[in-house]
Parts: C-alpha cells; structure tokens; sequence
C-alpha cells in the first residue's frame, strides 16, 4: 500500500482562488477592498523571503499590502506606536508582525498590542481564549491549513483518533483545540509521553509539530491513518554535494508512505496553505468588520 500524497501546494492554489473571487465581489458589490499589513523588523534573511512571499500572493489576490520594514534597532515605543496605527486605520483588516523579532522587543507584548479582531496570525490571547472555549476567532493560519486538508480529504472528521505530536503555542495547542471542535478524539503527546510509538499508533489522524527532523518512523503509523507533517527542518544532504541541505518533515517520509493511507510531503505540504490561510484570515476579518457574511469553507 502507498499513500495517496496530500498535495498542499495544488490544495493552496485553490484557496487563493476562493479567496481572489471572494475579494472580487467584495469590491463589485461593496466597494472594500481588504487590506494586510506585514511588519518586518530586522534582516532576517528567511523573514525577508516571507514577507515578500506574503505581499506577492496579498497583491495575487486583488488586495491591499501594506508593507513596514523597521531597522534591527527600532523601540518597542516605535514598534508599538506603528501597531496602535494600523489597529486605527480602517484600511488594514488583517495586521501581522514577523516573527522572530530581535531579542529586545517582547514578542508577546507587541502581538497583545495588535487589535485581536485584526489579529490575522490568530497568536492574540484573545484570540486564544476565544478558540479554546469554542468561540468565534482568528485562528492560526498553520493549524487551519491542516484542519481545511483533513476535511477535504476525510470529508466528516467526528470521532476520529487524532494525535498531536507537539505542544507549541503555534500549532501542537491550537490544531488540537480545532479538532476537538471538529469531533475528533485527541491526546497531545510530546517528548515526555511514555511509550510515544504506542500513542502514535492509535490514531486515525498524525499531526507531527515537534520541529525534530523525521522523528516519526512509519511503525509509529497506524495502516491507513492520515498522517500531517508540519515540521520544517533544514538537514544535511552530502549526496547533492558539499554543503548542501535538503528540507525534511517531522515524519520519516519514505517508510511512513509505505503504512499512512494520506500523507503531506515536506515540502509541499502544510507550508504553502499557510500562507494561503493567512490570506483567508484576512478576507474573514474585512467581512467581520463590515458585517458581511463570511466566506465558505474558509474558516475554522
């Protein structure tokens, strides 16, 4: 048995297309157009490549990007200053500031200074109590993309065995809380879960988030269950040459194929619907602040 490969990036290309023609009437019959701001302090070369990424497919998809690039040394009183005005414009639905900052800024005081109904990265408390108890939120873009690839594929995800490999704010605690929502039965395991393979081996559903290159061997997999792979780790490839790397998953991709019955390959996968979820988060965002239904089968 080989499984069927989940291909993120062809599934990304449709979302933007809902997105795109959701925008498109948005502007004919209302005249809004959204609007995403990206703040980009420092010159960290993978956030630079990011956030010129997320202001290509913002512009792809016929809305606004507003771009703010501060310099490594930038205050908090500057940073926070820059947030307070984007939380006032009416223009800007959607406000995301990159992360890593540089190490003099507090990361969570800045993400709690952005107003959490603008809040597209979904990391406001707000945003994460709102979740938790089942509310209305933003929800973060990774763990949506994964949650829209499981229904697509599963169709109805109501008692499923799902397991979380990870416990991190950014995906391990809210993909976990998301599936609850969708019915699933879910344990979060992490590197102190006794007998972690005997967990794994139990669900319908993986979602590898540890950020530990191929960690999961197929005999972790239960034959047939669908299997999620996060992880994005840069690992050493002496085969293509000196100094060369290849990017592998969380997941032991070639023997967990041989078992899953569904599988994200790294890369491909859950990376390019990040981006396309945070493009979603902030077409639902414009639509919530002007009172207009949100789109279908966009959000959580």
């Amino acid at each position: 048995m080989v499984a069927q490969v989940i291909d993120g990036k062809a599934f990304a290309g449709d979302v933007r297309g809902r997105v795109a023609e959701h925008v498109a009437r948005l502007k004919a019959d209302h005249g809004i157009t959204p609007g995403l701001a990206v703040v980009l302090v420092g010159e960290d070369p993978a956030s630079q490549v990011y956030v010129r990424s997320k202001g290509k497919m913002t512009v792809e998809v016929g809305m606004n990007s507003f771009e703010h690039k501060l310099d490594a040394e930038t205050s908090e009183d500057e940073l926070l200053a820059l947030v307070a005005q984007l939380n006032a414009d009416p223009a800007v639905h959607g406000i995301l500031v990159q992360l890593p900052l540089p190490g003099h800024l507090n990361e969570d005081l800045v993400i709690n200074a952005i107003d959490p109904a603008k809040d597209v990265d979904g990391f406001h408390i707000s945003n994460v109590g709102l979740l938790a108890t089942g509310q209305k939120a933003m929800v973060p873009c990774t763990p949506l993309g994964c949650l829209m690839m499981l229904r697509e594929h599963h169709g109805n995800l109501s008692g499923l065995e799902a397991v979380v490999v990870g416990r991190s704010n950014i995906v391990g605690k809210p993909m976990a809380q998301l599936l609850l929502r969708d019915s699933c039965t879910v344990t979060i395991a992490h590197s102190r879960t006794k007998d972690l393979p005997d967990v794994v081996r139990r669900a319908d559903i993986v979602v590898a988030a540890v950020g530990r290159p191929e960690m999961v061997p197929g005999d972790w997999i239960k034959p047939g269950a669908t299997v999620i792979d996060v992880g994005i780790n840069r690992v050493d490839a002496p085969e293509k040459g000196e100094g060369k790397t290849r990017l592998v998953g969380d997941c032991h991709y070639e023997s967990c194929a041989e078992v899953a019955g569904a599988i994200t390959p790294v890369p491909g996968g859950v990376g390019p619907m990040t981006i396309a979820c945070l493009l979603a988060n902030t077409l639902t965002a414009c639509c919530r602040a002007n009172g207009l239904p949100e789109p279908e089968g966009l959000t959580a």
